[in-house]
């Protein structure tokens, strides 16, 4: 069987391979939220979009209202771009599987494209702001397909890690982004200084464009798609030439197994709430997609040029500057992420970020505050659990809904940021320092910890869960079956008499095998651990 089609690649190097492309796309989302606040207060672009010119220099004098208005302007400018990324995440559920993760995601890069294309030539605001949904949908589509094509392609035990990777990716892209708006800034009032960083997007996405077809497949698509022998193939590719044969078989009926609960489920299966608890599990999924766009980072992701240029009064220079070290700064810490995920825990990480957030944003409101009165002090204002928790019946549409939450909270705040600041200014800290605090509490009493937890476990633990309140304990008490580097820890027959057991997809007679093969596998690597202890 020929095992190096992609590109001369296989095992870990066409994992790789496929992570750096994965990469690359959250790069160029990470690239899109931040270009544009740079932007903003540029001469060049004021001259073309007066409109949503929220600087004091053009809005002295101004009502309330009037103020209101060219900030309610801005925010949806910046904002259609969330929009169309909303718009364009929801019929992925459907198209994905209709084209593929391949096809999906280079069809996603060349929307991308054409919206880069209208918002670099734009010369009315209609354009730039149809340009910047034309943008988002194919951005939505990539985020909504990437993800997916990485984990059914990569191993599951380091599927946080990847989840981080993706992560410090995007916040690689905003500081790219925030160091080219600030290149920039000294060739303004010529034109380029905005037309470029806006164009620039185009780059990131002809890179996807260029290797994605190279790529393999997703082997579960194929399944799904009747196209099994082609997976044969897949499988042997990402997993190398030093594989053998017999547990290639074992994973493709393993993944053959879990397309086909897959298949079984629909929208209505998630606001059920039987033994398997969908509703339940849907809720947590949503509320955390909705808890990473309310605390507040987008505020400054979108906008920390504007704000610091506009609210503190530093100078252009200035506040690209410190943008832009902020940014640094910002895809410095998200490493620490990657390395600590599976360390720690997701709980752990989603309870420190809160705090940290809450108390950075209590500190941003008094020091924004005092700047208020005091122009020239401004040192202060310089300052994957969705994917586990569900089963797999409902993975698909808990995916999509959850991630409809993550876009349309995420367009809710950076529509609301520049009318907020021009209505109540700093006070917009405070309830992003109070929201932050109160998903701490929520986060520890109602959040299970998924670390080294498979699909099956978390369908254990929520078996066995009789309430909202119990799965927490339940979690935190319940046996591991997968150890740290993925390796197995108790057999299937351990959990012979569990519910889950029963009702999962090994109840199949046809699928039988694959508990002996994965028993057989478990009991040679012990018995070779054995031997080599003795050996040493």
């Amino acid at each position: 069987m020929p095992t190096k089609r992609f590109l001369g690649l296989n095992g870990t190097q066409l994992q790789v391979a496929i992570g750096v492309l994965a990469g690359m796309d959250f790069l160029l989302f990470g690239y899109d939220q931040g270009v544009t606040g740079g932007l903003l207060t540029l001469d060049s672009f004021r001259k073309y979009f007066p409109t949503i010119d929220t600087t004091a220099a053009h809005t002295d004098g101004w009502s309330a209202a009037a103020k209101s208005n060219q900030s309610t302007r801005q925010g949806i400018t910046v904002a259609a771009y969330n929009l169309g990324c909303f718009a364009g995440s929801i019929p992925t559920i459907w198209v994905g599987n209709m084209l593929g993760r391949r096809k999906a995601i280079f069809l996603g890069s060349f929307i991308m494209c054409i919206g880069a294309i209208l918002q670099c030539t734009s010369y009315e605001l209609a354009q730039l702001v149809v340009g910047r949904l034309v943008t988002g949908f194919g951005n939505g589509i990539n985020t909504s397909t990437v993800p997916t094509w990485q984990s059914e392609c990569c191993k599951s035990h380091r599927r946080g890690q990847l989840v981080m990777i993706e992560g410090a990716m995007i916040t690689c892209g905003i500081t790219i982004s925030y160091w080219i708006d600030f290149g920039l800034l000294f060739a303004d009032p010529n034109e380029v200084a905005w037309r470029f960083p806006l164009a620039f997007q185009i780059f990131f996405a002809a890179i996807i464009l260029a290797f994605v077809m190279f790529l393999p497949e997703s082997p579960r698509w194929l399944i799904l798609k009747g196209r099994e022998d082609e997976a044969r193939e897949v499988l042997a590719c990402l997993m190398g030439d030093d594989t053998d044969e017999v547990f290639i078989d074992t994973e493709f009926i393993a993944i053959k197994a879990t397309v086909l609960e897959m298949a079984k489920g629909s929208f209505r299966d998630m606001f059920t709430m039987g033994p398997d608890r969908h509703f339940h599990r849907t809720m947590l999924a949503y509320v955390n997609q909705m808890f990473q766009q309310i605390s507040g980072i987008n505020l400054i992701t979108y906008y920390i040029p504007t704000i610091i240029e506009e609210q503190i009064g530093l100078s252009g220079i200035n506040s690209r500057l410190i943008a832009a070290c902020n940014g640094t700064e910002y895809f410095a810490a998200s490493w620490v992420a990657v390395f600590t995920i599976e360390k720690f825990g997701r709980r752990s990480l989603m309870l420190f970020g809160a705090v940290g957030m809450s108390v950075s944003m209590a500190v941003l409101a008094i020091s924004d505050s005092i700047s208020s009165s005091n122009k020239g002090n401004s040192t202060g204002v310089a300052a994957g659990i969705a994917q586990t928790i569900v089963p797999l019946k409902i993975r698909a549409p808990a995916n999509a809904l959850s991630t409809s939450s993550n876009w349309i909270w995420n367009f809710m705040v950076v529509m609301i940021t520049p009318v907020a600041f021009s209505t109540i200014g700093y006070k917009t800290y405070v309830i992003f320092a109070v929201i932050n605090a109160a998903i701490v509490p929520v986060v520890y009493f109602f959040f299970p910890e998924t670390t080294m937890r498979s699909l099956e476990e978390m369908d254990r633990i929520f078996h066995k869960t009789t309430n909202v309140f119990d799965v927490v304990h339940i979690a935190r008490t319940e046996p591991h079956m997968y150890g740290p580097n993925g390796e197995l820890l108790r057999t299937l027959d351990d959990v012979e008499d569990d519910a889950v057991r029963r009702a999962s997809v090994l109840s199949n007679p046809n699928n039988k095998n694959i508990a002996r093969t994965h028993r057989e596998h478990a009991e040679k690597d012990s018995d070779d651990n054995t031997a080599t202890s003795e050996e040493k």
